[in-house]
Protein backbone atom coordinates (compact mmCIF):
# COMPACT_ATOMS: atom_id res chain seq x y z
CA UNK A 1 0.00 0.00 0.00
CA UNK A 2 2.72 2.40 1.26
CA UNK A 3 4.48 1.38 -2.87
CA UNK A 4 1.14 2.75 -4.59
CA UNK A 5 1.02 5.94 -2.41
CA UNK A 6 4.73 7.13 -3.79
CA UNK A 7 3.70 6.32 -6.92
CA UNK A 8 0.63 8.31 -6.78
CA UNK A 9 2.46 10.96 -5.20
CA UNK A 10 5.33 10.79 -7.72
CA UNK A 11 2.80 10.85 -10.62
CA UNK A 12 0.86 13.79 -9.15
CA UNK A 13 4.04 15.68 -8.35
CA UNK A 14 5.06 15.16 -12.42
CA UNK A 15 1.43 16.02 -13.35
CA UNK A 16 2.11 19.72 -11.28
CA UNK A 17 5.63 20.09 -12.53
CA UNK A 18 4.54 19.81 -16.32
CA UNK A 19 1.23 21.76 -15.35
CA UNK A 20 3.34 24.20 -13.43
CA UNK A 21 5.35 24.53 -16.86
CA UNK A 22 3.26 24.46 -19.39
CA UNK A 23 1.58 27.32 -17.27
CA UNK A 24 5.10 29.33 -17.06
CA UNK A 25 5.75 28.94 -20.54
CA UNK A 26 2.58 30.50 -21.79
CA UNK A 27 2.61 33.01 -19.40
CA UNK A 28 6.00 34.42 -21.19
CA UNK A 29 4.53 33.95 -24.77
CA UNK A 30 1.84 36.18 -23.43
CA UNK A 31 3.96 38.37 -21.91
CA UNK A 32 6.82 38.54 -25.28
CA UNK A 33 3.74 39.01 -27.14
CA UNK A 34 2.53 41.93 -25.64
CA UNK A 35 5.69 43.77 -25.77
CA UNK A 36 6.19 43.37 -29.57
CA UNK A 37 2.61 44.84 -29.64
CA UNK A 38 4.04 47.60 -27.18
CA UNK A 39 7.23 47.77 -29.22
CA UNK A 40 4.79 48.17 -32.79
CA UNK A 41 2.84 50.71 -30.75
CA UNK A 42 5.86 53.22 -30.57
CA UNK A 43 6.88 52.70 -33.72
CA UNK A 44 3.09 53.48 -34.66
CA UNK A 45 3.75 56.84 -32.57
CA UNK A 46 6.29 58.24 -34.62
CA UNK A 47 4.82 57.52 -37.92
CA UNK A 48 2.04 59.29 -36.61
CA UNK A 49 3.99 62.35 -35.89
CA UNK A 50 5.69 62.00 -39.36
CA UNK A 51 2.48 61.95 -41.21
CA UNK A 52 1.47 65.08 -38.76
CA UNK A 53 4.70 66.96 -39.76
CA UNK A 54 4.21 66.34 -43.60
CA UNK A 55 1.68 68.33 -44.96
CA UNK A 56 3.13 71.41 -42.87
CA UNK A 57 6.50 70.43 -44.45
CA UNK A 58 4.70 70.46 -47.92
CA UNK A 59 2.85 73.07 -47.65
CA UNK A 60 5.77 75.42 -46.65
CA UNK A 61 8.18 74.34 -49.60
CA UNK A 62 4.98 74.81 -51.79
CA UNK A 63 4.62 78.48 -50.26
CA UNK A 64 8.11 79.10 -51.35
CA UNK A 65 8.94 77.60 -54.14
CA UNK A 66 7.20 76.21 -57.29
CA UNK A 67 8.82 72.36 -57.49
CA UNK A 68 7.48 69.90 -59.48
CA UNK A 69 4.01 68.88 -59.22
CA UNK A 70 4.95 64.49 -59.24
CA UNK A 71 6.93 65.22 -55.87
CA UNK A 72 3.99 66.42 -54.33
CA UNK A 73 1.89 63.60 -55.42
CA UNK A 74 3.92 61.27 -54.70
CA UNK A 75 4.41 62.65 -51.13
CA UNK A 76 0.60 63.26 -50.75
CA UNK A 77 -0.29 59.35 -52.39
CA UNK A 78 2.00 57.91 -50.38
CA UNK A 79 0.59 59.73 -46.98
CA UNK A 80 -2.92 58.67 -47.62
CA UNK A 81 -1.19 55.29 -48.42
CA UNK A 82 0.29 54.82 -45.44
CA UNK A 83 -3.20 56.30 -43.72
CA UNK A 84 -5.01 53.59 -45.02
CA UNK A 85 -2.72 50.56 -44.21
CA UNK A 86 -3.07 52.11 -40.37
CA UNK A 87 -6.45 51.51 -40.32
CA UNK A 88 -7.41 48.49 -41.79
CA UNK A 89 -3.83 46.85 -43.11
CA UNK A 90 -1.80 44.42 -41.45
CA UNK A 91 1.68 44.65 -39.98
CA UNK A 92 3.62 43.74 -43.45
CA UNK A 93 1.48 46.35 -45.38
CA UNK A 94 2.10 48.90 -43.44
CA UNK A 95 5.83 48.47 -43.20
CA UNK A 96 5.41 48.77 -46.76
CA UNK A 97 3.42 51.99 -46.69
CA UNK A 98 6.03 53.20 -44.66
CA UNK A 99 8.92 52.45 -46.56
CA UNK A 100 6.62 54.50 -49.82
CA UNK A 101 6.38 57.36 -47.50
CA UNK A 102 10.11 57.77 -46.69
CA UNK A 103 11.14 56.85 -50.64
CA UNK A 104 8.60 59.99 -51.51
CA UNK A 105 9.87 62.41 -48.58
CA UNK A 106 13.42 61.51 -49.90
CA UNK A 107 12.81 62.76 -53.05
CA UNK A 108 11.01 65.61 -51.78
CA UNK A 109 14.15 67.10 -49.76
CA UNK A 110 15.79 65.95 -52.82
CA UNK A 111 13.93 68.34 -54.45
CA UNK A 112 14.34 70.78 -51.79
CA UNK A 113 18.51 71.07 -53.14
CA UNK A 114 17.04 73.08 -56.60
CA UNK A 115 15.71 75.78 -54.33
CA UNK A 116 18.39 78.18 -52.47
CA UNK A 117 15.53 80.56 -51.01
CA UNK A 118 13.88 77.58 -49.47
CA UNK A 119 16.60 76.41 -47.17
CA UNK A 120 17.14 79.57 -46.11
CA UNK A 121 13.07 80.02 -44.98
CA UNK A 122 13.42 79.44 -41.27
CA UNK A 123 9.89 77.77 -41.28
CA UNK A 124 11.15 75.37 -43.91
CA UNK A 125 14.79 74.62 -41.62
CA UNK A 126 12.34 74.13 -38.61
CA UNK A 127 10.13 71.62 -39.91
CA UNK A 128 13.26 69.88 -42.41
CA UNK A 129 14.64 69.68 -38.28
CA UNK A 130 11.64 68.15 -37.15
CA UNK A 131 11.47 65.93 -40.25
CA UNK A 132 15.03 64.76 -39.40
CA UNK A 133 14.21 64.21 -35.87
CA UNK A 134 11.01 62.26 -36.35
CA UNK A 135 13.09 59.54 -38.84
CA UNK A 136 15.70 59.38 -35.83
CA UNK A 137 13.32 58.47 -33.49
CA UNK A 138 11.45 56.43 -36.57
CA UNK A 139 14.44 54.42 -36.67
CA UNK A 140 15.15 53.98 -33.05
CA UNK A 141 11.59 52.51 -32.34
CA UNK A 142 12.06 50.43 -35.50
CA UNK A 143 15.39 48.97 -33.64
CA UNK A 144 14.10 48.63 -30.27
CA UNK A 145 10.57 46.46 -32.18
CA UNK A 146 13.27 44.19 -33.95
CA UNK A 147 15.06 43.50 -30.24
CA UNK A 148 11.69 42.27 -28.94
CA UNK A 149 10.55 40.38 -31.89
CA UNK A 150 14.02 38.42 -31.84
CA UNK A 151 13.78 36.76 -28.66
CA UNK A 152 10.02 36.14 -29.34
CA UNK A 153 10.09 34.76 -32.75
CA UNK A 154 12.88 32.61 -31.30
CA UNK A 155 10.89 31.02 -28.14
CA UNK A 156 7.71 30.47 -30.36
CA UNK A 157 10.23 28.24 -32.57
CA UNK A 158 12.29 26.21 -30.36
CA UNK A 159 11.20 23.10 -28.71
CA UNK A 160 9.16 22.83 -26.32
CA UNK A 161 7.74 26.22 -26.51
CA UNK A 162 6.82 25.35 -29.70
CA UNK A 163 4.76 23.25 -28.81
CA UNK A 164 2.49 25.84 -26.49
CA UNK A 165 2.93 28.27 -29.13
CA UNK A 166 1.08 26.21 -31.72
CA UNK A 167 -1.27 24.66 -28.90
CA UNK A 168 -2.41 28.60 -28.41
CA UNK A 169 -1.81 30.03 -31.98
CA UNK A 170 1.34 32.26 -31.25
CA UNK A 171 2.72 32.89 -34.96
CA UNK A 172 5.93 35.06 -35.68
CA UNK A 173 6.30 38.92 -35.83
CA UNK A 174 7.39 40.61 -39.19
CA UNK A 175 10.68 41.92 -38.91
CA UNK A 176 12.09 45.39 -39.93
CA UNK A 177 14.09 45.53 -43.02
CA UNK A 178 15.18 48.05 -45.81
CA UNK A 179 12.57 47.68 -48.87
CA UNK A 180 14.57 46.78 -52.03
CA UNK A 181 15.43 50.24 -53.44
CA UNK A 182 17.30 51.06 -50.26
CA UNK A 183 20.73 50.29 -51.43
CA UNK A 184 20.37 52.83 -53.80
CA UNK A 185 20.23 56.47 -52.54
CA UNK A 186 17.81 58.91 -54.16
CA UNK A 187 19.19 60.54 -57.62
CA UNK A 188 20.09 64.04 -56.84
CA UNK A 189 19.03 65.82 -60.28
CA UNK A 190 19.82 69.77 -60.60
CA UNK A 191 17.33 69.95 -63.75
CA UNK A 192 19.98 68.80 -66.25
Amino acid sequence: MKKGLVVIAVIVGLLVLVAMWFMGTYNSLVSMDVKVDEGWSQVEVQYQRRFDLIPNLVETVKGVANFEKSTYTAVTEARSAWAQSMQNGTRAEQITATNNVESALARLLVTVENYPQLKANENFSTLQAQIEGTENRVSVARQDYNQVVTPYNTKIRTFPASFVATLFGFTTKDFFGSDDTAANGPAVNFGN
